[in-house]
Formats: C-alpha cells, sequence, structure tokens
C-alpha cells in the first residue's frame, strides 16, 4: 500500500492551504470515483484532503424558480427535496436513477461534476438546464464547463462550491442504464425555456456529454415526442465498445429523447 496524507478540511479557506502545500493533492468528497480510483492504483495522490464537513458546500435553495444546490449535496438529498421537486422533478428523478442507494447517500453532485465521467449523469442535467457551475474562484457556464473526457474547466486546486439554474418549464431524463454499473449507456435530459429548448446527451459521446442541436431545433418547434420523428441522429463522435454499437447509440439517443420529453 502506498502512502497518502489524509487532511479534513474544515471550511474552503482550510482546503486551499492544504491543497496548495500538497505535492500531488486531490479533493475528495463522498470518494465514490477517487476512492475506486486509488483501489486500483490508477491515481497515487500524496494528500486526500475532505471536503465533507465543510459546510458552505451543503444546503439547498429554492427561491422562486431560481434554485442552488451546494456542492456537497449528497443524490439523496436531491432525489428526496421537496423543493426541488417543486419547479424540477426530473432533476430529482435523475439523481435517485444514479448507483445504489449506497451510491447516492455518499456521493455528491459537486464531485460528479468535477469527475465529469462520460456516462455520469449529472453533466447532462447541467448541460440540460443551461446551469451556472459556481467556484470558490468564479463562476462558469455549464456550457464552457464540460470540456471532455474527465475534463473540465477547472483549474488547479480549484473548488466548485454550488451549481445554480432558473427552473424551466419543462424537463425530463431518460436514460439506458448499465445493468452492472447502472451508468448511463446513453441518457438525455430534455428542457423547455419559453420557444426554445435544450437537449444534453451523456454516455454516449466519444467526447463525453455534449448538446445535439438536431434535436433541440425539432423540440423548439413543438415540444413533444412526435416532433423528435424525422430527426437523425448521426453516428460520427459516439462511442463503440463491449456493450454497444455507435448506430445503436444513436438509435438509443433518439428514444430516449422521446422518452424524457414524454416524462417532462
Amino acid at each position: 500500500m502506498y502512502s497518502t496524507s489524509y487532511h479534513r478540511a474544515s471550511s474552503l479557506e482550510d482546503a486551499a492551504k492544504m491543497i496548495a502545500g500538497a505535492e500531488d493533492g486531490k479533493f475528495v468528497s463522498g470518494g465514490q470515483t477517487l476512492i475506486s480510483t486509488l483501489k486500483q492504483r490508477l491515481a497515487q495522490p500524496s494528500d486526500l484532503i475532505d471536503l465533507r464537513h465543510v459546510s458552505s458546500l451543503k444546503g439547498i435553495s429554492v427561491d422562486g424558480r431560481s434554485v442552488r444546490i451546494g456542492a456537497g449535496v449528497t443524490h439523496a438529498e436531491v432525489a428526496s427535496s421537496t423543493a426541488i421537486a417543486a419547479v424540477c422533478p426530473a432533476l430529482c428523478h435523475l439523481a435517485g436513477l444514479i448507483g445504489d442507494p449506497h451510491v447516492r447517500h455518499m456521493g455528491t453532485i459537486g464531485g460528479s461534476i468535477a469527475n465529469n465521467d462520460p456516462a455520469a449523469d449529472y453533466p447532462a442535467a447541467m448541460l440540460g438546464l443551461g446551469a451556472t457551475i459556481i467556484t470558490d474562484r468564479r463562476e462558469i457556464a455549464a456550457d464552457d464547463f464540460f470540456t471532455g473526457l474527465f475534463e473540465t474547466a477547472l483549474e488547479e486546486g480549484e473548488i466548485i462550491t454550488a451549481v445554480a439554474f432558473t427552473a424551466p418549464d419543462k424537463a425530463g431524463y431518460a436514460k439506458f442504464p448499465n445493468p452492472a454499473s447502472r451508468y448511463a449507456m446513453t441518457g438525455v435530459f430534455v428542457a423547455q425555456v419559453g420557444s426554445g429548448a435544450r437537449v444534453a446527451v451523456t454516455g454516449a459521446g466519444s467526447d463525453g456529454v455534449f448538446r445535439h442541436g438536431g434535436l433541440e431545433a425539432a423540440l423548439a418547434s413543438g415540444f413533444n415526442p412526435d416532433a423528435l420523428a424525422g430527426v437523425t441522429v448521426e453516428t460520427s463522435g459516439l462511442m463503440e465498445d463491449m456493450h454497444c454499437s455507435a448506430a445503436y447509440r444513436a438509435n438509443l439517443i433518439k428514444v430516449m429523447a422521446k422518452r424524457a420529453v414524454a416524462a417532462a
């Protein structure tokens, strides 16, 4: 077993000092991804800075249609939030589909977004909702935040503190889960905002989560499943792996989009 120093931060200031003083430090929140990575020797940080006890990362606030969720809020807390359910039930539904009860009670929204797994659910929600990712340094639009496989716009030592968005008129999420991991083999989040629509796809792109312009244009003309009938989803840029081909994923994108719109 290699040596790793564990630190428990009590504030964002503590965490910033700890990461600055570490040779190769990593932040850990719920640990649902990082701990597994450590066990597989895919990462060997010199220091782990635990953010679970930073109170400023907690809490859910809903003011009218303005929603703010602390980065340390767990998936289970999002799934069971009556305040969020009143304005954006699709996000609660999405959170309830993540992993299993253990994962949902330990994993956090900030950790999921920061990791940006190409098959994770929250990146699709953030992109679909046009959310703002708030850090200890700045605010970043979701369209600019997710930059590639496991890549984000976060700078070294930057900490996500919250996410914020205005609840859409309608929203829905549907995914085809891997039966073992429950990650999305393809997941689609749709949102209607005024006369426009946003459609974000996870689990299918070879470069991670992305918006689909063709589906958005179709839904802007009519926010119903039938509006998607004539849309063609190209296989270019889609993943191929042991689970399914790019052509299969292209079909799943359209099917999941229809289900998400029906749910909305």
